[in-house]
């Protein structure tokens, strides 16, 4: 597209953004490729980085079988996503689309519900990243000094220096980010092609016989019944996929959004789905033993698996330097959608001190500075839980999970109990299957919603327990809380076009 071409297509975007009730802040630097790539080919990490519960909800039959179930259960929930963000496309997500959606009764209830379930989602998967991407570096020394043991206290020392990273690239290089994403993409699949051959060229571990690589299956080190086991062993590729309605945090920097968006939602699961069989199937085939990856101290087996499958360090610290890279780099890209939809959020006066972490900075180009690190503060207190829980990264992915997938869940749920009669004109339209689709996408994610208050082995002790639920349930004491101190007086919701303000007020709107 020519530079007019894009003019004229940011500028009906903007016309296009007024209508939804907002001014145009950010400059539009994004195109398909940029938000296509930026998700989907970050997989390997989240494939990667929480293996080790997927080996011990039973191995490969979860890793491969349990991958294909989820993407295709995650594609009608993306194709519900698409289909109303092409409508309604701006940074704010799933809270605006709750609140157009809802009838005028609940208007303003199931916004501030789902706002506040969008954010806790954004900063509580950002941080999934961090720490995991910490935890990977723990995992990359034991590969040259196998008899260090990281202490908790190391381990979040290392998780604020990832942190810090992140946080300094979103700040001083965001003109930058759309090009880090291309060189994410580059780098990500590049390192499944090298993965691929080098762990079926080396496989000094041995390798395994098709019925272990696509059938294997050994629920015993969870303690669980098989079959739940199973479904406990699913949190890794649910959680890989968690992300891709934050695709719609970064709608108002993105040229042609009402059509860019849905496409980059929904062919993000295709794509990772695809990627993700060939980063799992060299694995499967040259799998070392499960017992000793499950014995590593540190509970981050990736280094040891790729060690010895290569059988050298040097191979597996190569192979494990890709997943580190991919890891930093979804860290930044991350930290960037959680700051913006933060500022969203504190955009429409729902966050304390909202004037404050609403401004987006005049001396660093498009970064709203307050919001990325409230976002980034918030990460750093949550972090601490790990000084108490070895499997706080566990609590990090399911609290993630289940924000996330509510605030999603909500919107369609909405749309479907309405007849889904306000997106019957949207671009991206669903047709007759739209309410099968929904249906589906809605009871996935109640599912996995349950699914990821469960500890992932039992007898759950103090230590191994899963908090997400309690840093769930925590977030939403403070979100009612703070609806009863400030919100119920002072919040009206997103803005309302005013060619609708008469059928839909935020006045009107309030809960009775």
């Amino acid at each position: 597209m020519g530079t007019k071409g894009t003019l004229d297509t940011d500028l009906a975007a903007r016309e296009g953004l007024e209508q939804l009730g907002y001014t145009q802040e950010m400059t539009r630097t994004r195109g398909l490729f940029h938000i296509l790539f930026s998700k989907p080919l970050a997989l390997t990490y989240g494939l990667a980085a929480p293996i080790a519960t997927s080996l011990v909800g039973g191995g490969p039959v979860v890793m491969l079988w349990g991958w294909i179930l989820v993407s295709v259960l995650t594609q009608t929930l993306a194709l519900s996503l698409a289909e109303i963000c092409s409508k309604y496309p701006t940074s704010a997500g799933a809270y605006y689309w709750c609140f157009r959606l809802a009838p005028p009764r609940y208007k303003l209830l199931f916004s501030w519900i789902n706002g506040w379930l969008t954010v806790v989602g954004n900063w509580t998967i950002t941080l999934s990243v961090t720490f995991g991407t910490a935890q990977l570096i723990v995992a990359g020394a034991g590969i040259y000094h196998p008899e260090w043991v990281a202490t908790p206290w190391q381990t979040y020392v290392i998780f604020l220096g990832v942190t810090a990273v992140a946080c300094a690239f979103c700040l001083f290089f965001n003109k930058y980010l759309p090009t880090v994403d291309i060189v994410c993409a580059c780098w990500t699949a590049l390192g499944i092609i090298v993965i691929l051959i080098c762990l079926s060229a080396k496989a000094a571990a041995g390798r395994r016989p098709v019925s272990f690589a696509l059938g294997g299956f050994d629920a015993s080190a969870s303690g669980w019944t098989p079959g739940w086991s199973f479904f406990i062993g699913l949190l890794p590729v649910t959680y890989t996929y968690s992300a891709i309605g934050m695709i719609a945090s970064m709608a108002e920097e993105v040229h042609n959004p009402s059509e860019i968006l849905p496409r980059a939602i929904c062919w993000s699961i295709p794509i990772g789905a695809i990627s993700g069989i060939v980063f799992l199937l060299p694995i499967l085939f040259t799998l070392p033993d499960v017992a000793t990856l499950l014995a590593v101290p540190s509970g981050q087996p990736i280094g040891v698996m790729f060690t010895l499958i290569m059988g050298s360090n040097a191979g597996g610290f190569g192979l494990w330097f890709i997943i580190f890279g991919i890891g930093m780099f979804c860290a930044i890209s991350i930290s960037c959608a959680a700051s913006r939809a933060t500022w969203a959020f504190a955009r429409d006066k729902a966050i304390p001190f909202h004037a404050q972490f609403s401004k987006i900075s005049p001396y660093l180009s498009d970064v709203p500075v307050n919001a990325l690190l409230l976002s980034t503060v918030i990460q750093v207190l949550l972090g601490l839980i790990y000084l108490g829980s070895s499997t706080a990264f566990n609590a990090f992915v399911g609290v993630a999970v289940m924000c996330l997938g509510a605030s999603y869940a909500m919107p369609v749920a909405i749309s479907l109990l309405n007849g889904r009669l306000e997106i019957a004109d949207a671009p991206f339209h669903l047709g007759r299957l739209g309410s099968l689709v929904n249906a589906i996408a809605v009871f996935w994610v109640m599912f996995a919603i349950i699914l990821f208050s469960m500890p992932a082995i039992i007898p759950a002790t103090q230590v191994t327990m899963n908090y997400a639920s309690v840093v769930f349930v925590g977030f939403a004491a403070i979100s009612a809380v703070w609806y009863l101190i400030n919100g119920r007086l002072h919040y009206t919701g997103p803005p309302v076009p005013s060619s609708e303000s008469g059928e839909s007020s935020p006045s009107s709107a309030k809960p009775e």
